[in-house]
């Protein structure tokens, strides 16, 4: 007996999780870009940005990526 892998099951759920994990992936990776180019802008004038301000620019720019994924699938 041969068992079948998710995307075989005959349902789309499989590419839906893909599709999903793709754009949530893609938004973790654009978000740690962007969050590292506002570090380096930031601390240019010798100014220190802490862990904290680096975690929320990081869900900031998450919270953005969002909105504008919802607005585009929505």
């Amino acid at each position: 007996m041969r068992f079948l892998t998710f995307l075989e099951g005959g349902s789309l759920a499989g590419v839906f999780v893909m599709i999903a994990g793709m754009m949530i992936i893609g938004a973790l990776f654009f978000s740690i870009i962007v969050t590292f180019i506002v570090k380096m802008v930031y601390e240019r004038e010798d100014r220190k940005f802490s862990r904290k301000q680096f975690i929320m620019t990081f869900i900031i720019c998450l919270l953005i990526c969002g909105l504008i994924s919802g607005y585009i699938c929505g």
